[in-house]
C-alpha cells in the first residue's frame, strides 16, 4: 500500500547583513539581519543616516512606514530559502506559477512511493481507503509499464539513457497526489505576495497550509516585516492569512 506523506517546510538559508565601512549609521540592536538590510537600503536612497525623522527613527517604525506607503521594492534586498517536502504534484504545479521565486524541484524521473492525501479525503475512512486503493492501482500499472518499456529499449547500449527513457514515459500514469519536493528561494516582497495570494480563504487547502507555514518561518527571521499578516481559523479548522496592505 502507498505510504502517505505530510507537509514539512524548513528554512535553510536567509540573508545576512554586513555593515559597510564609511557609513555613519548603526542598525538597531533589535533588528534582524533582514530588517537591517531593508532599512539600510531605504536610507541609502537619500543617505538619511542620521535618522532625521523621529517618527521613523526606530527600525520597526521605519519598516512599518515602508509597508504602509507601499515602498515594497526595498523588501527585494532580503531573501529566504526553504526546503519543502510532503507537497503533492498538484500543489507543486500551483507553486510554480509564482514566477518571482527560484525553484529546484525533485526530478519527475524519480517516482516517489509516497502520496499526499487531500485533507477532505483523509478525514473520511472510506474515502481514504478508496483513494489509496486507486493510488496502488496506478503504482501497479506504472511498474508494469516500466518493465515493458525497459524490455523494449533493451537494445539501447547506454544503461542510464535506457532507464531515463522508460521512466519518463511510465511516470505519466502517476497521480497528481504523488509527493514532490522543492528548494525555493525568494525575496521578501515575493514571499509576502505568495502568502497573501495563497494564504487566502479562497486558495486551495494544501497550498494554503504551505503559505501559513512559510509565514511562520519568515516571522522568525523578520517579525516586523510580516507582522501585518493576521492568521485566523476557519470553520473547517484550517487557517488563513490576510494583510490589510495586500489585496
Amino acid at each position: 500500500m502507498a505510504e502517505t506523506s505530510t507537509l514539512d517546510v524548513q528554512l535553510i538559508a536567509a540573508s545576512q547583513f554586513r555593515m559597510p565601512s564609511g557609513v555613519e549609521w548603526q542598525a538597531d540592536e533589535t533588528a534582524t539581519d533582514a530588517e537591517a538590510i531593508v532599512e539600510f537600503a531605504g536610507r541609502a536612497c537619500y543617505e538619511s543616516w542620521d535618522k532625521p525623522n523621529p517618527h521613523t527613527r526606530a527600525n520597526d517604525a521605519y519598516l512599518r512606514h515602508i509597508i504602509d506607503v507601499g515602498h515594497d521594492a526595498l523588501l527585494e534586498h532580503a531573501t529566504a530559502t526553504v526546503y519543502i517536502r510532503g507537497l503533492s504534484r498538484a500543489a507543486g504545479n500551483e507553486l510554480l506559477r509564482h514566477r518571482h521565486f527560484s525553484f529546484s524541484q525533485l526530478s519527475q524521473r524519480y517516482v516517489s512511493t509516497d502520496v499526499v492525501v487531500p485533507a477532505a479525503i483523509a478525514a473520511d475512512e472510506d474515502l481514504n481507503r478508496l483513494f489509496l486503493a486507486a493510488v496502488d492501482e496506478s503504482r501497479f500499472v506504472h511498474d508494469e509499464l516500466l518493465a515493458a518499456l525497459e524490455e523494449r529499449t533493451a537494445a539501447e547500449p547506454n544503461a542510464l539513457l535506457r532507464a531515463k527513457k522508460a521512466r519518463q514515459a511510465a511516470r505519466a500514469i502517476m497521480p497528481n497526489a504523488s509527493e514532490t519536493r522543492f528548494v525555493v528561494t525568494g525575496n521578501y516582497r515575493a514571499w509576502r505576495s505568495f502568502i497573501a495570494a495563497r494564504g487566502s480563504e479562497h486558495a486551495d487547502t494544501e497550498i494554503r497550509a504551505l503559505a501559513i507555514r512559510c509565514l511562520e518561518l519568515l516571522r522568525g527571521e523578520s517579525p516586523v516585516l510580516f507582522s501585518d499578516f493576521l492568521v485566523s481559523t476557519l470553520a473547517d479548522g484550517t487557517q488563513m492569512a490576510t494583510s490589510p496592505y495586500i489585496s
